[in-house]
């Protein structure tokens, strides 16, 4: 049992890498914008809600670039600069998502924002594994 465990990890290696580094990414993000909205931003006000998302957005995207480069694609890339300005580059496309979902669900349509928060982390962690795998780490060809 566990040498199958072990093998079908080896044959999904990125993929489960990527949903542990995105897992822990988003609990990152989750805990800074509720710290932020349970004690000094205000959720009510849509101002100060998209406020709470760019800030964690910015933590998460930082400790996201770290994890995935070492750990998910266990990139070689020299050109770290390029690389890191290509992965948030790929990540503000998907904060865009984000803070137009929260506006419509939350501030249009009235849903409490905790529960949209959820929701929206779903599609988020998709689009930025395609993203990283298609476009920021892509394997180039020897």
């Amino acid at each position: 049992m566990i040498d199958r465990l072990l093998d079908l990890y080896k044959k999904n290696k990125e993929v489960v890498n990527y949903l542990v580094a995105g897992g822990l990414t988003t609990l990152v993000d989750l805990i800074v914008y509720y710290g932020l909205t349970l004690t000094v931003l205000n959720p009510d006000d849509p101002v100060q809600i998209q406020a709470a998302v760019v800030i964690a957005w910015i933590i998460a995207v930082a400790f996201a670039y770290v994890v995935n480069r070492k750990f998910v694609f266990e990139s070689k890339n020299k050109d770290v600069k390029k690389e890191a300005f290509s992965f948030v580059m790929a990540r503000v496309s998907t904060l865009l998502l984000e803070m137009g979902f929260m506006y419509v669900t939350v501030t249009v349509l009235g849903m409490d924002d905790r529960i949209a928060k959820v929701i929206v982390q779903i599609l988020i962690i998709i689009s930025n594994y395609l993203l990283s795998k298609l476009v920021v780490f892509r394997k180039k060809e020897e």
